[in-house]
């Protein structure tokens, strides 16, 4: 499948917030691995991947967020919802981060040279305390969950990112090990029931400044 720029821009302009999905229609398993795969294959930084995708297909479930996502219809609407957990303590752990690093070894063949760059990531991260650590790695989920969505308006499938919920009661309800892993956003996924609203955007000079 080849798109046009064209393609891409219209994909774009009809990419939206999607408030409520058709909850008949579910999204084909193809699909779904190829958006998880859009997923893995996103950038982050030191390539580290600090995201866990956790894909949410039970109703039952949905229906238990929904009161602690401020009882978004999109939560129980949709065919799949996917939570991105931010990676914590496992990035300040070696035998998590240095494994990393071994992989790249047809990158990085001296084996000096993959030790200082451990050293680089080792003196980057250990300055980050628990909620710095978190919040940085957050930001990665965001990349990944943002490609996702541009992809899946590329091939048809709305999506609506969400971070309006009730933190540690939407971790206490998925039975997170906290010391691990924290909730950082939702994103839903489906077919819009409605056609999307006029999109509102700054203009592009107002956005960008050359220098």
């Amino acid at each position: 499948m080849n798109f046009s720029k064209e393609d891409i821009l219209k994909a774009f302009h009809e990419r939206h917030a999607c408030k409520l999905f058709d909850d008949k229609k579910k999204i084909p398993q193809e699909d779904v691995d190829f958006l998880l795969e859009i997923g893995r294959l996103s950038p982050s930084s030191f390539g580290m991947e600090q995201w866990k995708f956790l894909v949410i297909t039970s109703q039952d479930l949905k229906e238990k967020l929904r009161p602690v996502c401020w009882n978004q219809p999109q939560i129980t609407t949709c065919s799949h919802l996917i939570g991105y957990l931010a990676k914590k303590s496992f990035l300040k752990n070696p035998d998590y981060y240095r494994p990393m690093y071994e992989r790249k070894a047809d990158m990085l063949p001296d084996e000096d040279l993959r030790e200082k760059a451990i050293k680089r990531y080792e003196n980057f991260v250990n300055a980050f305390d628990d909620k710095s650590l978190a919040c940085w790695s957050a930001k990665q989920c965001y990349i990944a969950a943002a490609n996702m969505m541009s992809v899946g308006a590329m091939i048809g499938i709305d999506s609506c990112p969400i971070e309006g919920f009730e933190k540690d009661k939407v971790e206490e309800i998925l039975e997170l090990n906290t010391k691990d892993y924290e909730i950082s956003m939702f994103v839903a996924f489906g077919y819009r029931v409605n056609p999307p609203t006029k999109k509102y955007r700054l203009p592009i000079d107002q956005l960008v400044e050359y220098r």
